[in-house]
């Protein structure tokens, strides 16, 4: 999945994985700046990483290891 992929599925209310289904990707909004925050985070420990590096553009992983999980 490409970014605006995964964007607009997190958006519609899907759940989004990265590399295991224990990874999910997650969006929340800033209430002071109302900027939106996309992070890849870690279910079992919550550990959390950007979506994308500084330049909102380039995936903190490979486009192939993002998945829509059916099962959540």
């Amino acid at each position: 999945m490409n970014l605006q992929e995964i964007k607009a599925a997190v958006n519609s209310g899907k759940t989004v994985c990265w590399n295991t289904g224990e990874y999910e990707v997650r969006k929340w909004e800033s209430k002071t700046t109302l900027a939106e925050h996309w992070t890849i985070v870690c279910t079992s420990n919550n550990h959390a990483i950007g979506l994308t590096w500084a330049d909102g553009v380039t995936l903190n992983g490979n486009e192939k290891d993002f998945f829509i999980n059916e099962l959540k």
